[in-house]
Formats: structure tokens, C-alpha cells, sequence
């Protein structure tokens, strides 16, 4: 590492743990709370990578299974990629196989989604919560450092005043401002994964409608 990236890296190392130590107990407070957004970032990320498969190519190879009416071979086909898109289909395939109505086969995709529903959201909404709370965390630590200033200045001499003064806004606001970092990454992210996740559900319901339609038109195809 070069000398001029050291000495950066040491500074911000050194201006954190300033922060903390001027910053009052709110700071280690808002420190939790961005400690538990980043491991549900994280968590959603891998989770909803986990979840998708690419529709197109994946509807492209179960549909022909279905034009051809092998249909033990597309339910095959959807259990070799978990997703709640494959599961979804398979219900419905399921009871294509089993010879049931049209209502039976469409009321079971509705129920995979549903059932996996939950699976997808996972503790995504909790990423709204932190933000809200950082910035709550963030402004009680700026009242208390304010509080803390101005008792300062009323109980001490007129050469310790500044001091306590400087001191006091010093930690109102770092916490105003580690508050507000939690709070725009973590409320930004939930952003990011309602948007991932409602995709990932059109995804399913456009699928089961497609699947749906083929199905009602290929019945006659469906080898036992």
C-alpha cells in the first residue's frame, strides 16, 4: 500500500472512532442498527439471487415439454430449479397430470404463490424500519448533545464555556449524521429490493397465466 493511501486510510479509521468516542451513547445505538442493515442487505442479496431463474429460457424449455405432452418430464424439469417460479408451475402441472379441471389447476398456482410469497419479501420490510429508527436514534442524540452543551455553559466558567459548547454540537452532530447514513442506506436498499421482489413475482404470475393458456389448449396432448 502507498504512504498517501495509508495515511487516508488511517484518518478515516481515526475520524470513526473519534466519532464514537465524541458521539454519546446514541452513536453505538445507530452503530447496531447499521450493523443489522448491512447483514440483511446481504441476507436479501443472496436470498433473492437464490430465488430467480431467467423466465424466458426456463419457460422456453418447460412450454415445449408441454407442446409435446410430456408433462412428468417438465415437472422434473421444474424440480431440478427451486425457485417460487418452477414450484408455482409445478402445482399447476401436478394436476394437469392428475387429469383435474381447468379451476383446480389455476387455484393450485395461486396457492404456490401465495405459499411462496412470504419466502420472497423474507425481513426485506425491516430495512424501512431501521431507517426510520436511525434517523429517531440520530435526532435524540442530537437533543441530548444540545442538552448536554447548554447545561454545560449554564453550570461552568466563562473560560470553560466555548469548550463545552464546541463540545456538545460535536456530538449532536455526528449523531445527526451517522443517523442519516444508516437511515439513506438502509431506506434506499428497501427501495432496491420491493423493486427486485415485485418482479420476481410478475414474473411468476405472468408465467402461470402463460402456462395456463397452453395448457387449456393442449389437453389432448398430455401423455399419461
Amino acid at each position: 500500500m502507498e504512504p498517501q493511501a495509508a495515511v487516508a486510510v488511517a484518518d478515516n479509521s481515526n475520524f470513526i472512532v473519534h466519532a464514537f468516542k465524541v458521539g454519546g451513547p446514541a452513536m453505538y445505538v445507530i452503530a447496531l442498527i447499521g450493523i443489522l442493515t448491512l447483514i440483511l442487505i446481504i441476507e436479501r442479496f443472496v436470498t433473492l439471487r437464490s430465488l430467480t431463474v431467467n423466465k424466458a429460457d426456463f419457460n422456453e424449455h418447460l412450454f415445449g415439454m408441454i407442446l409435446r405432452g410430456d408433462v412428468r418430464q417438465a415437472i422434473t424439469y421444474c424440480d431440478s430449479k427451486p425457485t417460487p417460479l418452477t414450484t408455482t408451475l409445478k402445482a399447476g402441472l401436478v394436476q394437469v397430470m392428475n387429469h383435474r379441471p381447468d379451476e383446480e389447476v389455476q387455484v393450485a398456482m395461486d396457492a404456490a404463490v401465495l405459499r411462496d410469497t412470504p419466502r420472497v419479501e423474507g425481513w426485506s420490510s425491516f430495512l424501512a424500519v431501521f431507517g426510520n429508527v436511525a434517523t429517531l436514534v440520530g435526532l435524540v442524540g442530537t437533543i441530548l448533545g444540545m442538552i448536554k452543551s447548554f447545561q454545560g455553559v449554564a453550570q461552568a466558567g466563562a473560560a470553560e464555556k466555548a469548550a463545552l459548547l464546541s463540545e456538545g454540537i460535536s456530538e449532536a452532530l455526528h449523531c445527526t449524521a451517522f443517523g442519516l447514513i444508516v437511515a439513506i442506506l438502509a431506506i434506499t436498499m428497501y427501495g432496491y429490493f420491493q423493486l427486485r421482489i415485485s418482479r420476481i413475482m410478475n414474473d411468476v404470475v405472468e408465467s402461470s397465466m402463460s402456462m395456463m393458456n397452453l395448457v387449456v389448449a393442449n389437453r389432448d396432448k398430455v401423455k399419461e
